[in-house]
């Protein structure tokens, strides 16, 4: 038996799962993470390195790493990469056309990177409670999700301010990587 092999019976044992969070600068990251561990939301700042919380989640232990989106910290993303489950990526549905674009860019890099090959991808479309927010298929579009080939991936409409739909994204990303991870006899 190979070390991956006993490695990923240890992990299923466990029932863990390390989750990584990305996204742009002021995109809600910390105030979702937050939000699902049921913490005040009311006063956030941006994150200059990461978060990392442990929760449980449908039977799951899932170490959540939320990790800082100014474009300075970017290039240090790829220091979390290692051993990742799943990969949410959390966009303002009502940003500037040119952080979009910077958006799309930057995911596309993310599902480029080998150490994130296979991760689960889950796209929060957040700030839905805002009046100017794009629709998640105008999201879907923008970042040509159709596109991807590579990565289980799932778009969900949010707000992190009121808490909508985070838990249906949350459901739906532990699922998935609990049947791709954890195919238990």
């Amino acid at each position: 038996m190979g070390l991956l092999s006993i490695l990923r019976k240890l992990k299923a044992r466990e029932k863990e799962m390390r989750i990584l969070i990305l996204g742009l600068d002021n995109a809600g990251k910390t105030t979702i993470l937050k939000c699902i561990n049921g913490e005040d939301t009311s006063e956030i700042s941006p994150t200059l390195g990461f978060n990392i919380k442990t929760l449980e989640h449908n039977g799951f232990k899932l170490n959540i790493w939320d990790v800082g989106g100014q474009k300075s910290i970017r290039s240090y993303w790829r220091n979390y990469f290692e051993q990742t489950d799943g990969l949410v990526w959390v966009v303002d549905s009502a940003d500037r056309p040119d952080r979009m674009e910077d958006c799309r860019r930057e995911l596309a890099a993310l599902l480029q990177e080998e150490r994130l090959a296979g991760a689960t991808l889950l796209i929060f479309a957040n700030k839905q409670d805002l009046p100017s927010a794009r629709t998640k298929e105008q999201i879907a579009e923008i970042l040509k999700l159709a596109d991807i080939q590579t990565h289980h991936w799932h778009i969900e409409s949010c707000s992190a301010v009121t808490g909508d739909r985070l838990l249906k994204g949350m459901d739906w990303i532990v699922g998935d990587i609990a049947d791709r991870v954890f195919m238990l006899d």
